[in-house]
């Protein structure tokens, strides 16, 4: 190596100035003072405009923005919380009582519905029960409540009917204080022995009934015989348990909704009394006995109670109960959301009646108190058909749009057994009077009998 390159670099020293600092700050002071002057001279010429201490307060204007955006947030999560029906004539109901129109151009039940939660979301979801309590208020001051006598025929009518159920009422409580003497272990082995016959059910029999659908089934007292009812205008009888076709019954044109026995035939009636009675879509209603029809008349008819009649209404969702002598309405019960399709009388006098309805449901009511007791979530679609087991009403039956009937314990109301086998619709179910058979029609053109292995 050279002795340059073994030399050790020299550090800089730093370098000291001396002297005093004023001339530059005169300088400073001398530009800024030229600068405020040329200031001044623009603003003098026009050019530069400077406010009189007017002010924008930004902050302000942005908290008004951000409360109009939280009352917004606010009016739809109360909308949301707010529980609007589905039915669409209450919905109008609703806005005709909110002084809104009924319905907007092109708008749907589910727009119409939406709207109704966007206007109670704004003047308070009490606003209509307050617009529905001044409307009750003004309607009973105009209204007046008479009291009359009862006519005779409504006295006659509520006679037969304690005459009827009574007895029955009384034969219903001596069974239940003589089942009070039955051990609770045999009382349980009587019940799973008829669920276990029920859950036991299968197909014995199936039969082409019509061309058309068959839109109603019914047992005869005597269990030897059913009565089919067909759109096509029929009306056919047929032995049990064979199937074979015994008469054609011809006299309606339309299609018919149900044929009934009357609860003497084949007991006590001659062939050549009446024996059924039948309706069609026209509203008509024909007797016949066993060969022809021998009365028609206009009326409504689906199930007879001895010299009453029960009518199920789809148009209302309502029942009516009647008196078939003097022609008069004598109980008229709502409660169903949807139209009611038919009805059931429990057997042992207990004022018991089922109904079923469009909205897939079975209600059970009691007849007295006139209340629902139950509502059974019975089907998938809507419920065609209800009956109860004749003798002693320990099950129900019944049948809809699902392609199925179902077999539910009574009380308690549970699920026993699925009778699916349809290819269309469950229209009609019965039960034989002897309690061995069950009955089923449907849309398949098709009818079949059911029976416990």
């Amino acid at each position: 190596m050279s002795d340059e390159e073994d030399a050790v670099p020299v550090a800089k020293k730093s370098r000291v100035f001396y002297g005093s600092l004023e001339e530059k700050e005169r300088e400073r002071l001398s530009l800024q003072a030229t600068g405020n002057d040329a200031v001044r001279a623009g603003i003098k010429a026009g050019n530069i405009n400077i406010s009189s201490g007017e002010t924008l307060e930004i902050e302000d204007r942005v908290s008004e923005r951000q409360q109009e955006v939280l009352a917004e947030f606010e009016r739809r999560r109360r909308a949301r919380q707010i529980t609007v029906s589905t039915d669409d004539a209450e919905v109008k109901a609703g806005l005709r009582a909110l002084g809104e129109p009924i319905t907007l151009f092109g708008e749907g039940p589910a727009d119409r519905r939406e709207r109704l939660r966007s206007v109670l979301s704004v003047v308070g979801p009490d606003a209509l029960k307050k617009s529905r309590k001044d409307d009750d208020r003004g309607r009973r001051s105009q209204e007046q409540t008479w009291y009359h006598e009862g006519s005779a025929s409504l006295k006659q009518a509520r006679l037969w009917m304690a005459r009827y159920s009574l007895p029955r009422a009384v034969a219903r409580l001596e069974a239940a204080r003589a089942q009070r003497d039955v051990s609770e272990a045999n009382k349980t082995i009587q019940q799973q022995e008829l669920h276990k016959s029920l859950r036991n059910l299968n197909n014995f029999c199936s039969q082409i009934g019509d061309d058309r659908p068959i839109s109603f089934c019914h047992f005869s007292p005597d269990s030897k015989m059913l009565a089919t009812a067909s759109w096509s205008g029929l009306c056919k009888l047929w032995s049990v348990p064979d199937c074979n076709l015994i008469r054609t019954l011809r006299g309606h044109n339309t299609n018919v909704g149900a044929i009934v026995f009357r609860p003497q035939s084949g007991v006590s009636l001659d062939q050549s009394d009446v024996n059924l009675a039948s309706c069609a879509a026209d509203g008509t209603v024909k007797l016949w006995n066993m060969e022809r029809c021998v009365s028609s008349g206009l009326a409504s008819i689906w199930k007879i109670f001895g010299n009453n009649l029960c009518s199920v209404h789809s148009y209302d969702n309502s029942w009516r109960l009647w008196d078939l002598e003097v022609q008069e309405e004598i109980l008229h019960q709502e409660g169903h959301s949807k139209g009611v399709h038919d009805l059931s009388f429990h057997p042992d006098g207990s004022h018991h009646l089922a109904t079923g309805s469009g909205d897939n449901t079975c209600k059970v009511w009691e007849l007295r108190n006139r209340k629902c007791l139950y509502t059974v979530p019975a089907h998938q679609n809507l419920l065609s058909t209800v009956r109860f087991q004749p003798t002693d009403g320990h099950f129900l039956l019944t049948g809809a749009y699902d392609n199925t009937a179902k077999v539910w314990s009574h009380p308690g109301w549970t699920p026993l057994k699925t009778l699916a086998g349809h290819e269309g619709k469950v229209m009609s179910v019965d039960v034989s009077p002897d309690g061995k058979l069950i009955a089923t029609s449907s849309y398949d053109r098709t009818f079949k009998l059911w029976l416990s292995e």
